[in-house]
């Protein structure tokens, strides 16, 4: 496993990542649910849910499976709003596609995995997310797609580049 010390090191041309997930955030009466993380990659962090995308499954059908499992709401019509790649320092790499759904059938509910969490747009706690979420959901949530890759030591973040919407990118390495 190859490991990496700075954002420019990466051949992002030719990168796979080790592991495909998703997240999808779910927006009802203009709130967002968010779950606290209870074990595995992140947790004790604020996110929305997701996970591993299964062998068979689409990215949405995955989506829909983990926040069923997650927070026990299904969502409506999950729509694909990014693509994010995260390389980490120690050569472990994820990809995720990021969706959202406007609303949901039933009421999140706390699972061994994650406690839900509705959340205003302007009262979102990035203090308590990973580094990267603050870059890219407020692309998220004015309506244009993102396409990020991240380098990551840990749970600081050493490098970015967001292309987001029509022919604009922002970088820091």
């Amino acid at each position: 496993m190859t490991t990496f010390r700075t954002f420019e090191e990466i051949e992002w041309s030719g990168w796979e990542p080790a592991q495909r997930a998703t997240l999808l955030f779910v927006r009802r009466d203009g709130r967002l649910l968010l779950i606290e993380k209870k074990r595995g990659l992140g947790a004790g962090k604020i996110n929305a849910p997701g996970g591993r995308i299964e062998p068979g499954e689409t990215p949405v059908e995955a989506a829909i499976r983990e926040v069923q499992e997650e927070v026990r709401v299904t969502p409506h019509a999950p729509v694909e709003r990014g693509r994010l790649r995260f390389q980490f320092a120690d050569g472990f790499s994820i990809s995720g596609a990021v969706f959202l759904a406007e609303g949901c059938d039933g009421e999140p509910r706390e699972t061994d995995e994650a406690v839900p969490l509705w959340i205003a747009p302007a009262d979102i706690p990035y203090a308590r997310m990973w580094a990267d979420d603050r870059v890219w959901i407020p692309h998220m949530l004015g309506g244009r797609w993102f396409d990020g890759r991240f380098l990551f030591d840990g749970d600081a973040m050493r490098g970015y580049r967001l292309e987001a919407g029509p022919g604009a990118f922002t970088t820091r390495g």
